[in-house]
């Protein structure tokens, strides 16, 4: 790689970034609580792309997700060496080349289900819970994982929607229950 076009990792002030303005991408309020799941679980693992000038690039969503958690500074990379045409290009090139990606769905389907064998909290992953029954071949709740000395109570909540559900769940974590969604 060119030394001039190195890329290196900065933390920035959440408040110096000026989102794109005609940013197509849209995240609804259920997308960023499921990002806000995700950096919890996870970390930052994607820093934010700018464009030299502290404008976005790429992240929007993960900005906004951060911005709920109350985070004060996230990760970022400048691509100062896009041209304009560049960077407006990569603002939609971004995203769409992610939706293109495919599944094999024998994989995900042993993925999914050595994950809930584990444990794992299946909810982060960003499946709908109707998808996560399916890949598990069950409508039934992932297995809950056992928590030795340790009394527990569940709670059974109806929620009209999965819009509904997936807000409900997003309060829910961000307090620190552990849930489980059902559908």
């Amino acid at each position: 790689m060119d030394t001039a076009h190195q890329l290196s990792i900065v933390y920035r002030y959440i408040e110096q970034l000026v989102p794109y303005a005609r940013n197509a991408r849209t995240h609804s309020d259920e997308q960023i609580a499921q990002l806000a799941a995700s950096l919890r679980e996870f970390g930052w693992t994607n820093p934010v792309l700018l464009d030299g000038d502290s404008g976005i690039i790429a992240g929007h969503g993960r900005v906004l997700a951060a911005r709920k958690l109350g985070m004060h500074q996230i990760p970022t990379i400048d691509l100062a060496h896009l041209s304009e045409a560049q960077r407006r290009a990569y603002v939609l090139a971004d995203n769409k080349l992610a939706e293109r990606a495919g599944w094999d769905a024998e994989l995900l389907e042993l993925e999914v289900a050595d994950l809930s064998g584990m444990g794992f909290e299946l909810g982060v992953l960003g499946f709908t819970t109707n998808e996560l029954a399916s890949l598990l071949g069950t409508a039934e709740e992932p297995a809950l994982s056992a928590a030795v000395n340790e009394e527990r109570f569940l709670v059974l909540v109806d929620c009209g929607s999965e819009h509904e559900q997936a807000k409900l769940f997003g309060e829910m974590t961000e307090r620190k229950y552990v849930c489980k969604l059902m559908s």
